[in-house]
């Protein structure tokens, strides 16, 4: 899938993530932190602020939108390890009618 094409380029110290569509007019980022909150630091966009650090559980979820019919976002959860990003989603990736 596209989205987890990118997977390796989340790495511990890395502000800002290069796959991002904010620069394209979209106005949200690919994705954010997860704690006790479901929104937390750090911000995966390009407009990262806090960098990443071992330990960090992060979601990326791209989204696309059609304004005739509406939009969707898939989210994967991440865990930022030594070596990268490890994929924490356990779920089906076929789509399911």
């Amino acid at each position: 899938m596209i989205w987890e094409a990118g997977y390796d380029t989340l790495r511990p110290g890395q502000k800002k993530d290069p796959r991002d569509p904010t620069p394209r007019g979209f106005i949200h980022g690919t994705g954010h932190g997860v704690g006790l909150e479901i929104h937390e630091m750090p911000g995966i966009s390009q407009r990262g602020i806090k960098p990443l650090i071992v330990g960090d559980v992060v979601t990326v979820e791209p989204g696309i939108y059609d304004p005739a019919i509406g939009g969707v976002r898939l989210e994967d959860m991440l865990l930022i390890t030594p070596d990268g990003a490890r994929d924490l989603t356990n779920a089906p990736r076929e789509l399911v009618v």
